[in-house]
């Protein structure tokens, strides 16, 4: 019987036993790096098994058991097995997203940790976007962060962070890998492995006199550990144009301007017969097709001893403007050596050759007349009519064609720092770091000599009547260099927790500039096209007596002490506090020493007991309050004026320049203060998959850096408050249906409330271009007219308001008589536009089905008012028309918006409401598929991982502008200004990435 039963248990245990079988595999992060440590369970055999340092596992189980695998940090993972090498990719877990590191002001914490507004961007949300500037792929990422972009190749965007705080300097303050930067156009966005948007005074406090207009800290990549990891991208672009401006035709032109004479009381154009063509000179000079061409390699590597991180990269790109092209070759190096447990070494290095383009525009192409043929007969280019802006507009192809390979524009720009950090007595780090950055940018430019036929006269003259040939040759070299040394104290106290941090940084800024110029000598030959003869000393066809040269040249000191402790209880409590003194040296003696702090507060509801079953992951209610310094950067040393020509005296028969200071000097001027403060909650819920967040905000500029002109008396002083604030929402919902579909949805919406609370003394306004600034009204408003409508009749304009602003008639504007009294005069003009949005707003989506994976973003603005400034041409020059004339006023009742034409008068070209145009869009910025391939061996290498990927950036733009774009960036005081310059190109592209 004994022997029956074994037998029998062999007989049903025998298959299960010769079913099990080895299964191996390996488990990879989401960057493809193998997982150390990671469990393994096979849920059915109770086996068990952890991975290697490498990722790699080994586990006897059943081929479709369910494998569990887990790991600190990550999403727990359940799968079937499989006979063959399994590869499993884990994400980190939602709840360990909290404790995420974050860079922050001279160190990192955990995000927990903190009670400001800090967002983290990973390398790869920008890393595979074809932008030459690594910020243009945030547009519409982060609630807050204004990001105005240009199509033009090589133009850094308009950033603006919680809004315009100066009417002089609004960009933030970039900071790569700790070292101060202006820009970042330099870094290759294939090398970054995060940038962090700091926004709120508890993490500005600590960049003083930099931090009011907000922080972009940028991380560049490390080493990482396990074996080498090569990586390998490149995609290709073709742009194209969408939305152009409608201007008129030939034909519609021809009945226009023949129109506008006869109400002149001229005669029709006579010279039909010289201009017969039909030109739409903005296909004239479109680049179709225009190229955009990215690749990158990077190389990591670590050991224990050693973290090595070399990137290299190759940008070209063409405009969407014939022969306008950008390249950029860059290079990465990070390396870390750790000489022991408590001491390490460090050093970075960023480096850029670029060939800059030229920077045309689409402003003549709109303005000039479309009944000009390119060329005459013989090829010759023709001028435009002399009564038809020839004297204003050349041919739009000469400057393209012909000017466009005549100037050199080259950059070399390295960036670089080392640094040493030492543990001491347990809980202290001394961190000493040195950075240097040099900017040199030199070109050379030729301009030669251009025939065109004039047809009124049937003759070549020369282009703009140039008749010599010139040389101009600029050299200019900016140099920064940094120190950094910093003391760090970490403690757990029990429940407590305490980092601080003490520190001493200088920062010294140089710049040299020389330019000049030389002319062809007169009766000599002409300076050959011929680049190896573009300099000033080209001898023997420059004239030496025509040379002129300039130069500029500057430097600047800040020294700072700086403090910062973070402290929690529990987890629960948090408070952060920061100070940092500066000591500027363009400042006088007596002031240059401003102090700016600090106080940030956090409750973590989340960790309460009463909180325990609430469904509620995470709720942090969070606070601070502080004073921020912007820096003035548009004059240097602005307390010591230079000197000017003044009035010349005769000393017998001698006459003497006499010299005078610029402005009246003033012995007590400091950098601008803005207090902010701000106040909301984080959370998290529905097992961490739902994040929201809702924050205020408020910050007020005082003591503006105010240039004022007062009667006879020009002078610098501190004057003036301005004030933004508004509420930023940002949320995210991520779920993971199955192990092959998962989702994501994020958004996020910024409303944007500035305001002017005073400017210098009462009345006291600033007008620049079509702009004013002024008391009680937000900063840059456009400024003019409001138009009522058309006087239809004779009658209507003598029962309406006498205008005393020019000779006026029935088909021209109406303006509203703004105060009443019955007369329209320059006391009628207001405010009429605002060029700041009411709110800004973004959304994300992401689908991952399998091996493939859809992501878009759309991004847009609401509320604010672009001004149109191409189309209108001028009273003294005769431009084009936009398409919109043909609905002109022609007879009572034909038209109550746009004006009868005649230039006779100036009376329609008054700035008014006629100019302002609605701002709002809504676009959808970026849409990308990709195939996602399973890691794979082939010629005896193994791919972690390889995508090919098809993306469309700026698909499609909802807007209600004229214009290309209804982007616009500019100064503080004079932005949204719609030149129609330049649009912003649809790019499609095809990428592949490999990890190997």
């Amino acid at each position: 019987m004994r022997n029956f039963i074994f037998g029998f248990l062999a007989l049903i245990l025998l298959p299960a036993y010769m079913s099990a079988q080895v299964i191996k595999g390996k488990v990879l992060d989401k960057e493809g790096l193998g997982i150390p440590g990671a469990i393994i369970i096979a849920l059915d055999s109770n086996t068990n098994t952890d991975t290697d340092f490498d990722g790699n596992f080994s586990i006897n189980a059943k081929s479709g058991e369910l494998l569990k695998i887990s790991m600190i940090g990550f999403e727990t993972l359940t799968v079937g097995a499989k006979t063959t090498p399994m590869v499993l990719t884990m994400q980190v877990s939602k709840s360990m997203q909290l404790d995420e590191i974050v860079v922050i002001g001279y160190g990192s914490a955990k995000k927990r940790d903190l009670t400001g507004s800090i967002v983290k961007i990973e390398g790869k949300t920008v890393a595979d976007k074809p932008n030459a500037n690594p910020v243009a792929s945030l547009q519409g990422k982060v609630a807050g962060l204004s990001v105005v972009n240009s199509g033009r190749p090589g133009q850094e965007p308009d950033i603006r962070i919680r809004g315009t705080v100066s009417r002089n300097q609004t960009k933030p303050l970039y900071v790569v890998d700790g070292i101060f930067s202006t820009d970042i156009s330099y870094i290759n966005s294939n090398d970054i492995e995060s940038i962090e948007i700091l926004k709120d005074p508890s993490s500005l406090a600590i960049f003083g006199v930099r931090g009011a207009n907000g922080v972009i800290l940028v991380s560049t990549k490390q080493g990482k550990a396990g074996k080498m990891s090569i990586n390998f991208n490149t995609s290709t672009g073709v742009k194209s144009i969408v939305g152009k401006p409608k201007v008129a035709n030939a034909a519609l032109f021809r009945e226009l301007y023949d129109e506008q004479r006869v109400n002149d009381g001229a005669a029709p154009y006579a010279y039909y017969n010289l201009f017969n063509g039909d030109t739409d000179w903005i296909n004239q000079i479109e680049n179709k097709g225009a190229i955009v061409q990215n690749s990158n390699l990077s190389i990591q590597s670590a050991t224990d001893n050693n973290k090595l991180s070399l990137g290299f990269g190759f940008l070209k790109e063409e405009g969407v403007i014939r022969n306008e092209n950008l390249q950029k070759i860059t290079f990465n190096v990070n390396d870390e050596i750790k000489v022991s447990d408590k001491l390490k070494f460090g050093i970075g290095l960023n480096g850029i050759k670029s060939k800059l383009p030229v920077g045309n525009s689409f402003g003549s192409a709109l303005n000039a007349t479309p009944i000009v043929s390119p060329y005459n007969a013989d090829g010759v280019y023709n001028q435009l009519p002399v009564q038809i802006g020839g004297a204003q507009i050349g041919n739009p192809l000469i400057p393209v064609n012909e000017e466009s390979d005549t100037k050199i524009n080259n950059q070399y720009r390295f960036v670089g720092n080392v640094y040493g950090e030492l543990k001491l007595l347990k809980d202290f780090t001394f961190r000493i770091g040195y950075s240097g950055d040099m900017d040199i940018r030199k070109g050379r430019s030729y301009v030669p000599l251009i025939d065109v036929f004039a047809a009124e006269s049937n003759q070549v003259t020369p282009y703009s009547g140039r008749t010599l040939t010139s040389v101009s040759q600029y050299n200019t070299t900016v140099q920064n260099f940094q120190q950094d040394y910093l003391l760090t104290y970490n403690k757990k106290f029990g429940d407590h927790s305490l980092t601080f941090l003490a520190g001493y940084n200088s920062f010294q800024e140089y710049l040299e500039s020389i330019s000049g110029s030389v002319n062809q000598k007169i009766g000599g030959e002409p300076i050959p096209n011929d680049s190896r003869w573009w300099y000033l000393n080209v001898f023997p066809y420059g004239d030496q007596a025509t040379r002129v040269s300039n130069s500029e040249q500057w430097e600047r000191a800040t020294t700072s002490t700086l403090f910062r402790a973070l402290y929690n209880y529990k987890g629960k409590y948090i408070v952060n506090g920061s100070f940092r003194r500066d000591s500027s040296s363009e400042l006088p003696k007596d002031t240059r020493d401003q102090n700016f702090w600090s106080i940030g507060a956090a409750w973590e509801l989340g960790k309460e007991k009463f909180m325990e079953d609430s469904g509620i992951n995470s709720l942090k209610i969070k606070g601070s309050y502080g004073e921020l310094g912007n820096q003035y950067n548009a004059v240097h040393y602005p307390y010591l004026p230079n000197y000017t020509t003044g009035a010349s005296a005769v000393f017998g028969s001698t006459l003497v320049p006499a010299f005078v200071l610029a402005y009246r000097n003033t012995d007590n001027l400091k950098w601008e203060t803005v207090t902010s403060y701000e106040g909301g909650f984080e959370l998290t819920t529905f097992k961490d998959r739902l994040r929201f967040d809702a924050t205020y905000y408020n910050k007020t500029t005082k003591d503006l850096l105010v240039f004022v002109t007062q009667g006879n008396e020009n002078f610098y002083t501190n004057a003036g408050e301005i004030e933004n604030k508004g509420f930023e929402f940002s949320t995210s919902w991520d779920e993971k249906i199955s192990d092959k579909f998962s989702y994501s949805i994020s958004g996020n919406l910024t409303t944007l409330n500035n305001r002017v609370n005073s400017v210098f003394e009462p009345g006291y306004e600033i007008f620049s271009g079509p702009t004013r600034t002024s008391a009680g009204n937000p900063i840059g408003s456009f400024y003019g007219y409001e138009v009522e409508g058309i006087y239809q009749s004779y009658a209507d304009v003598l029962s309406s308001p006498v205008s005393t602003l020019g000779s006026y008639g029935p088909g021209d504007f109406k303006y509203k008589d703004v105060n009443g009294d019955g007369t329209i005069n320059t006391d009628d003009r207001k405010v009429i536009g605002n060029p700041t949005p009411d709110f800004t707003y973004g959304f994300s989506t992401s689908v991952n089905y399998d091996k493939f994976s859809l992501a878009i973003d759309l991004q847009g603005v609401y509320g604010n008012e672009v001004w149109r400034n191409w189309g209108n041409g001028s009273t003294f020059a005769q431009f084009n028309y936009r398409e919109a004339r043909q609905d002109r006023w022609t007879g009572a009742g034909t038209s109550n918006w746009e004006p009868r034409l005649s230039e006779a008068s100036g009376y329609n070209k008054l700035n008014s409401t006629y100019n302002v145009e609605d701002g709002s869009y809504i676009r959808i910025r970026n849409v990308q598929l990709a195939y996602n391939f399973k890691p794979f061996s082939a010629q005896n290498i193994t791919f972690q991982s390889m995508k090919l990927f098809l993306n469309a950036q700026n698909l499609h733009t909802w807007k209600h502008n004229s214009g290309f774009t209804p982007e616009a960036g500019g100064s503080p005081i004079e932005f949204s200004i719609d030149n129609g310059g330049y649009p912003l190109p649809v790019i499609t592209s095809i990428g592949f990435s490999a990890t190997f």
